[in-house]
């Protein structure tokens, strides 16, 4: 049976494309608690793909800019993200959804 008529979409494809899936950011903060190589190994074990230089330089930035975007991608990965680095102690900011 067809529930739609020709040229019609139905209530589930209009919904599946005016409502992407969520993107997020992943911010590290400062902090006068963590070190520069606890940032940088738990962002290399953590971080899909991070290699120790981005990691270093990433550190350098939190340190100089008070925080730097480690990760961006879907949501549902950047709240895995989050709260891994968090339970490893470090400063995290909100989850930004972009």
């Amino acid at each position: 049976m067809n529930v739609t008529s020709p040229g019609t979409t139905s209530i589930l494809e209009r919904l599946s494309r005016e409502a992407p899936y969520p993107n997020a950011r992943v911010i590290v903060l400062d902090d006068d608690v963590n070190t520069f190589q606890h940032v940088v190994d738990c962002l290399c074990r953590i971080i899909p793909g991070m290699g120790s230089d981005r990691a270093w330089t990433l550190a350098h930035r939190i340190d100089s800019s008070g925080s730097a975007e480690v990760w961006s991608g879907p949501l549902e990965q950047a709240e895995l993200y989050h709260q891994q680095l968090t339970a490893e102690g470090l400063t995290m900011a909100p989850i930004e959804r972009l």
